[in-house]
């Protein structure tokens, strides 16, 4: 079904249905007016009649109750009011034993008559309620006037009758007359609304052939915007504007197909070998340097199968398939390999493996698979060089600490020098203060040169391979007797069972200690001294932390120089030492802190392999 023809038939369907609802709720306020006005009239015909049996009542005070309501004169009464409603079927006067005494039709005198349904409600009800009452046959309803003595004890009921059938009678002319209109309206509705919608709708007909006509090359948008067609300058609109937009979704594949080229090149040139599989685990796209693992070209490998290019029965085609199975992640993780078409000498390899996600909501949140090969040799390669530039970091940090020691006493013998040469220049040979005090910096200096050579001499590590519980465990002992002597609480967590460094044991003790000792320092009112160790990917990290007084942020860059301290009888090297011996192992250490609340050092370490 076309466009124009959906808008055409929802258009009269909608005008239908509105007509149609409006003609419902005439016909049904029709049908509420007839049971209003039942109502309303035997309401007025129930106070007509109780007038009536009392005015009997009076005139006859000296015979019986049930004698005084034989009275001819208000049967009669009754006939005559009842007959001004077609909906009221009786009028009965009753004793409260439901005994009729008195009734519009005079057979019914002596009949037991239980009470019906009262009717109010009724008209209180809904439509879908007031129907079922139309449709039920004999079925009655009442409105009901109770008459009580002095005492208020009831001694008669009056009630008026109402027959639904009746009510019945008196709405069906008028509802079939309600009904041929509204039947009529729909109709008309119909007609006119499909002759206006055939007409409004007729240009998306032709409107919808110009485009097809453009989209194939068949027609220009200067054919289009001649003079002398009908409707030219609309659609001369609307084609522009899907030029437009196709001009633009060519400029758009243009640039999606540059930025492939791109990223292709920026992949060739990485170490890794990328492999990006579908959905069905089809080779979509694959780096450069796959041909240095596999010996083939990019376009040989696309569209293969994951258990083509990394078979099931090898280490690496198990673990990828288990990746893309159970949807774990791999990170890092090294392999042996025996790749038959490989070129090279590759004998193993760090396996990453990803999963590509659909939007969140998608029904099918997986959308492909990354494989990442990369060279271990070219890890370690680039490992060293970044170690290399953190050591050069480091000295440039240290020596910057000890062109500060050195200042000093150059200064120092510099300034007494001049005072000494004063001297002599005015023939004071008194000079022996002057040259004590250049001794002593000349000493000084002296020491300051032979730490900081001590301090960048080469160490030769002596590496063991370590259970990192054990030595985080061994190190909370050793701290243990100097913080419970301070009023100091020890908390030990290890999140790293089973991982192992490797490392010299002695050394890291040592620069460990030193952080150990200057947060039991900060806490000289007590506090809590936290070991922990956690595992993140191939890299363990130690956090040591404490609950005193934090290092103020002005500080904080120079706390790891050569001969920088706070402490009065401080030396400056314990914290430089400790920064050393951690990049010694090719590690990292930084720290946060916040005053008031304590400092926090992290040291990362590499796991052993």
């Amino acid at each position: 079904m076309s466009l124009q023809a959906k808008l055409t038939l929802g258009s009269v369907l909608l005008a239908t249905l509105i007509v149609g609802l409006i003609s419902v709720v005439d016909l049904g306020n029709d049908m509420q007016r007839q049971f209003d006005n039942t109502l309303e009239r035997a309401d007025l015909l129930k106070n007509v009649a109780t007038k009536l049996v009392l005015q009997a009542l009076d005139r006859e005070r000296t015979v019986p109750l049930a004698e005084a309501l034989r009275d001819p004169a208000l049967s009669k009464g009754l006939i005559d009011i009842m007959t001004t409603s077609h909906a009221v079927l009786e009028i009965a006067v009753v004793s409260p034993e439901n005994e009729i005494l008195a009734d519009s039709d005079p057979g019914r005198r002596g009949i037991i008559s239980p009470p019906y349904p009262e009717f109010p409600p009724i008209v209180l009800s809904g439509w879908a309620r007031k129907l079922q009452v139309l449709r039920e046959t004999a079925r009655y309803y009442q409105l009901e006037q109770t008459l009580e003595t002095p005492e208020h004890t009831p001694f008669l009921h009056v009630r008026v009758i109402i027959d639904p059938a009746l009510i019945r009678n008196d709405i069906i002319p008028n509802m079939r007359k309600n009904l041929n209109v509204s039947l009529a309206s729909i109709l008309g509705a119909m007609a006119i609304t499909f002759l206006f919608s055939a007409v409004a709708f007729r240009p998306l007909g032709q409107l919808g052939h110009l485009l097809d006509q453009v989209a194939q090359g068949e027609l220009s948008l200067e054919q289009i915007q001649q003079p002398g067609k009908a409707s030219r300058d609309e659609f001369a609109v609307i084609a522009s504007k899907v030029s437009l937009l196709g001009q633009r979704l060519i400029g758009a594949q243009s640039e999606v197909s540059d930025l492939r080229g791109n990223f292709e090149r920026l992949l060739r040139d990485l170490e890794d070998a990328v492999f990006i599989f579908n959905r069905e685990q089809r080779l979509v796209f694959a780096s450069g340097t796959v041909e240095k693992y596999f010996g083939l070209s990019r376009a040989e490998l696309t569209g293969k199968h994951l258990a083509e290019i990394f078979q099931p029965t090898t280490t690496l085609g198990l673990l990828i398939a288990q990746a893309a199975q159970t949807g774990r992640l791999i990170r890092n993780r090294r392999l042996p390999v025996t790749l038959p078409a490989a070129a090279g000498d590759v004998t193993s390899v760090l396996l990453s493996v990803d999963l590509l996600e659909n939007q969140p909501g998608s029904p099918n949140p997986a959308a492909g698979l990354l494989v990442r090969l990369r060279d271990p040799e070219a890890t370690r390669k680039l490992g060293r060089q970044l170690q290399t530039a953190d050591r050069l970091a480091a000295l440039s940090r240290i020596s910057g600490g000890v062109a500060h020691e050195v200042k000093n006493p150059l200064n120092a013998i510099l300034l007494h020098v001049e005072v000494a040469r004063a001297k002599l220049a005015q023939g004071n040979t008194d000079i022996a203060p002057q040259m004590e005090i250049i001794s002593g910096e000349i000493l000084r200096l002296d020491r300051v040169v032979k730490t900081f050579l001590d301090f960048t001499r080469p160490v030769e590590l002596n590496l063991s391979t370590l259970r990192l519980t054990d030595f985080l465990t061994e190190l909370a002992d050793l701290a243990r007797p100097q913080a419970t002597a301070g009023g100091i609480s020890i908390v030990l967590t290890q999140e790293v069972e089973g991982v192992d460094i490797r490392v010299d044991r002695d050394l890291l003790k040592q620069a460990l200690l030193n952080i150990v000792v200057n947060a039991i320092e900060a806490m000289p009112n007590g506090g809590e001294l936290r070991f922990s160790a956690t595992l993140t990917d191939d890299v363990a990290e130690i956090c040591i932390s404490d609950t005193g007084c934090g290092i103020p942020p002005h500080l904080r860059e120079k706390i790891f120089r050569l001969y920088f301290t706070t402490k009065p009888s401080g030396s400056g090297i314990g914290l430089a030492m400790t920064f050393r011996i951690v990049q010694l192992h090719d590690g990292t250490i930084d720290f946060t802190s916040e005053p008031g609340k304590g400092t926090a050092f992290f040291v990362r370490l590499p796991t052993a392999v």
